[in-house]
């Protein structure tokens, strides 16, 4: 890691806000929903902002609605939550759930494993104190896409060995779940293996704890006892095999999977088909709403 690749960081981290807008055709439901709560949730270390989206009508229901703690992407360097607006809309609306959009800390102000305890702490909160925060706690899911598919899976991993709560589901989404094995030099896609070797550099700078099963949750020696999971992956996206290997070895392992492997598509897995997204994201929020017992609402026009 040197001072450039930093810089480097900080130019993305800096830009996102300006250049992501892949969820943009993916706005189904959710729009008229009023904007999210901001949360200051603590952890050990520091208070951490979660943005919180209500379900449809939460003020009239005679009690609080279960809750998804949702981890956005953004290759561990774009502290930018808003970029899954559209998912956690979606989820509030359709599945009749609270959605929690944390805040992580990326690189380079932050280096692992900062963002992965601040996302167990934050799920843990919500868990055995959502009443303070207007959710049922005792419901609750755990989310993520990208690198944020990686903490996601990070804070089950967590929750299932230090015993601190039970997630009814999680939801990896084209998950980085391998920070440890070699970059090809090649690869396909989006995702060039320059900035996979960056991320890497910047994020995980310490090669040792890159093998850790809270940095690496593919590379986890034991992966019984976690909750059913929904494992989504692009067929041509470079973080396929991570995916995939996941959902196998969680199927050894015992826990009940859905692996859903979109055709033809990249990193963008879902803007890349948006017919086929409405089918993905209603058997997502379908099985979220199953796991926690919410009111899901029919999907929309088209789904």
């Amino acid at each position: 890691m040197t001072r450039f690749d930093d810089l480097r960081a900080l130019a993305l981290q800096w830009s996102a806000p300006l250049t992501v807008r892949y969820g943009e055709p993916l706005r189904f439901a959710g729009r008229d929903l009023p904007g999210p709560e901001r949360l200051r949730v603590p952890t050990r270390h520091g208070r951490v902002p979660a943005h919180l989206y209500r379900p449809p009508g939460s003020a009239d229901r005679p009690s609080d609605p279960p809750v998804v703690v949702h981890f956005h992407g953004g290759a561990f360097v774009m502290r930018y939550p808003q970029m899954d607006d559209w998912w956690c809309r979606y989820l509030a609306a359709t599945a009749g759930v609270a959605v929690a959009n944390v805040d992580w800390s990326v690189a380079p102000q932050a280096r692992y494993p900062v963002g992965q305890e601040e996302g167990h702490d934050v799920a843990e909160a919500l868990a055995t104190h959502g009443a303070e925060y207007g959710v049922d706690g005792r419901r609750l899911v755990v989310s993520g896409f990208s690198a944020g598919g990686n903490v996601a899976a990070s804070v089950c991993l967590q929750a299932r060995d230090r015993g601190s709560f039970a997630p009814a589901l999680q939801v990896l989404g084209v998950p980085a779940l391998d920070l440890a094995s070699e970059v090809p030099e090649d690869g396909p896609g989006m995702l060039a293996p320059g900035m996979r070797r960056l991320v890497r550099r910047v994020y995980f700078p310490d090669v040792e704890r890159r093998r850790e099963p809270y940095a690496s949750p593919l590379l986890a020696e034991d992966l019984s006892g976690l909750p059913p999971t929904v494992v989504l992956t692009g067929e041509r996206d470079a973080l396929r095999p991570d995916g995939d290997d996941y959902a196998r070895r969680l199927r050894a392992a015992g826990v009940e999977v859905i692996h859903d492997v979109t055709p033809g598509v990249d990193h963008y897995f879902l803007t890349d088909d948006p017919v086929r997204a409405r089918r993905t994201m209603a058997m997502v929020a379908a099985r979220v709403a199953s796991a926690v017992g919410a009111d899901a609402t029919p999907s929309p026009p088209g789904g």
